[in-house]
């Protein structure tokens, strides 16, 4: 028998005083609801009801079980109330990792909404570049971009991250505007130290040919933001994702070079561990992410 039903029934007995009304509570038969209070009088080898014909007593035993039986039954209710809000309301502590470039120019705002929306969450975020294991750092969802492949995290694609060459029209001036790959080799270029392959980047020409220029950068820094602030200064040529340069090259203080190559884009995803029930807070950050972003971010819409 459920001993969780049993634990009603003798329950409802006892506050409606005959096993009779605790059946119709549990749309049982009275003698089923007989045998679920027996079931717990077996097990316990303790008599917990006086039965006669008219009423139902208590016994020093049976007092005390159904103090406690009575407080089991409340958490249990209790419990199932928080789970039941926990998927229909946000709430905790939210911890959220991400690139440090990506996170301070482009989660603000979106982060600023979902709390707006989700009052009962609160935010933890922890900006590096390197790699972090999310159990082990206790990290709910990170934003990472790249192509990845953990079989123990579920991912999801947020945007494209689309890779541009480029420069300020002030460099231009002075040296040239570069028309193919091997024009930019002697060039001072900047170069992201942090990426997989810093020193090379590879270029595709309209027969899918690829093209690598490597070799030295003039500078070499692990934050895009200083390379924007460099180049914006007209001191060389940077390579990296539109999300850092795309206002810029909309404004004109950039230019993007070789429109006649492409370069590998990549995906920028939120990933979390996988589970068979994916925290409401996660799922809803998650929503609002692609919301903002998708397959055309602010960062790659056309001037007005």
């Amino acid at each position: 028998m459920d001993r969780l039903t049993s634990l009603g029934v003798f329950v409802a007995a006892v506050e409606e005083g005959s096993l009779a009304a605790a059946a119709r509570r549990f749309g049982l038969s009275p003698a089923m609801a007989g045998k679920h209070v027996d079931a717990i009088e077996a097990q316990l080898n303790a008599r917990l009801l006086q039965r006669t014909t008219r009423r139902l007593s208590l016994t020093d035993a049976g007092q005390t079980y159904y103090e406690r039986s009575k407080q089991i039954l409340e958490a249990f209710d209790d419990t199932n109330r928080e789970a039941s809000d926990s998927q229909s309301t946000a709430r905790g502590v939210l911890r959220v990792a991400a690139p440090v470039t990506f996170g301070s120019m482009h989660l603000g705002k979106v982060t600023a909404r979902y709390l707006e929306d989700h009052p009962q969450v609160n935010m933890e975020v922890v900006l590096g570049d390197r790699y972090v294991d999310l159990l082990d750092a206790g990290i709910d969802v990170a934003i990472r971009i790249g192509r990845l492949r953990d079989p123990a995290l579920v991912t999801r694609r947020i945007a494209p991250c689309r890779m541009v060459v480029c420069a300020a029209p002030a460099y231009l001036e002075r040296h040239g505007t570069p028309r193919t790959p091997r024009e930019l080799s002697d060039a001072p270029r900047l170069a992201f130290s942090e990426a997989v392959s810093a020193g090379d980047w590879t270029l595709f020409d309209s027969k899918n040919r690829a093209h690598v220029v490597d070799g030295p950068a003039r500078i070499a820094a692990n934050n895009t933001q200083m390379l924007l602030s460099v180049a914006l200064a007209g001191a060389g040529i940077v390579y990296g994702p539109t999300f850092v340069f795309g206002e810029h090259l909309r404004r004109g203080d950039l230019v993007a070079l070789l429109p006649a190559y492409r370069a590998t884009d990549l995906v920028i995803q939120a990933v979390y561990p996988g589970a068979r029930r994916i925290p409401l807070k996660v799922r809803r950050f998650v929503d609002y992410l692609t919301e903002a972003f998708g397959d055309e971010p602010p960062w790659d819409s056309s001037p007005e």
